[in-house]
């Protein structure tokens, strides 16, 4: 009787405004899988102003966005660690273990806390509500924390399986992913569950190896450049020139366009796998390029002023890559940027 309580404990103590409970407490084992080290990273190259244009920020603290966007030298990177759990409930999305939460979906049902899980189940997940809720976030994060996931065990995961010939499906495929896709409420016999948000030269390496298997075998054609197009997929974030920006490095410096919608995984690796520089609004469809670009390549995502993310750059730290600071004038989900400052800032790198 008391698995059914689960959800009802964890929630009253919220309510209740009760001391939170560690969802990893009890926990009945505890590894490092990589060790916390010093690495330095490159800083960003931007033009003059860039930094003050910057009013807000997501997945960070504004301060911490912009010493990640900006610093130089020697930085802390935490461990890769991995815990071990018994007895875990996944009802409507979120884990429930230790009268404690941990979210991998947005819930769905309301009333989904009466419920209780009627399939059993034991395995490695490899992801986090960050990669199951952008598609940016599971190429660069949960297709790197795969391998960690099946050398301890079998991976498992709650995203549903995707249609054949979209992104997903065919970077599983390219990869060689082979994850038991879970469906509907699951109690977990044993659940080992990873922490591999720390840059550290282990995820690094783990990434030169997926960009490897991904261009293992093609022949690439050098290109000064690719331009992912954006539009207007996604969640709003709409660079109002975005077409005449494109426009312009296509005929001014020789840049591919390119709609990653519209294309298949092996043409959008074929295009970027040994471009000097990729170009594009921040977002998902930029990994595409981060991924398979070479090391030393420019990553230049134009950011909105109000949108600012350092996870990209994060990425490119990792894979030995430039970061061109970036940022548009106007607001989170619309703005402009002036042509000028684009090709100036190209010219910072080059």
């Amino acid at each position: 009787m008391l698995d059914l309580f689960r959800p009802f404990n964890a929630r009253f103590r919220k309510i209740a405004r009760l001391q939170h409970r560690d969802f990893f407490d009890g926990a009945v084992e505890t590894w490092e899988l990589a060790p916390a080290e010093t690495l330095q990273y490159q800083s960003s190259f931007h033009l003059p102003g860039q930094v003050e244009r910057i009013r807000a920020s997501v997945f960070a603290p504004l301060p911490d966005t912009i010493e990640a966007l900006t610093r130089a030298g020697l930085t802390h990177e935490g461990p890769t660690r991995a815990w071990r759990l018994e007895n875990v409930d996944l009802i409507d999305g979120v884990l429930y273990h230790n009268g404690g939460e941990y979210h991998l979906h947005k819930r769905k049902h309301p009333l989904s806390l009466g419920r209780r899980p009627q399939s059993r189940a034991s395995g490695v997940l490899y992801e986090t509500w960050a990669t199951n809720r952008w598609f940016g976030s599971w190429l660069m994060d949960a297709c790197v924390a795969y391998d960690l996931a099946a050398g301890i065990g079998q991976p498992v995961t709650t995203m549903p399986r995707s249609m054949p010939g979209a992104h997903q499906a065919e970077y599983e495929t390219l990869i060689g992913m082979a994850p038991i896709h879970l469906d509907g409420d699951i109690h977990f016999d044993e659940l080992v569950m990873l922490d591999d948000l720390a840059n550290n030269s282990h995820k690094g390496g783990r990434a030169r190896a997926l960009r490897n298997t991904l261009v293992r075998g093609r022949e690439p054609e050098p290109v000064p450049g690719v331009f992912l197009l954006r539009g207007q997929a996604g969640d709003q974030r709409l660079l109002t020139n975005e077409q005449e920006l494109a426009a312009l490095l296509e005929r001014e410096r020789g840049f591919k366009v390119i709609d990653p919608l519209s294309v298949s995984v092996d043409e959008l690796i074929d295009a970027c796998a040994a471009a000097k520089a990729i170009v594009g609004v921040e977002g998902s469809h930029l990994v595409h390029g981060l991924t398979v670009a070479p090391e030393g390549a420019a990553i230049v995502p134009i950011q909105p002023p109000e949108r600012v993310a350092a996870t990209l750059k994060q990425q490119s730290d990792r894979l030995g890559q430039r970061f061109g600071l970036l940022v548009a004038e106007g607001s989170h989900d619309i703005f402009h940027l002036r042509s000028d400052e684009l090709l100036a800032t190209l010219d910072l790198f080059d």
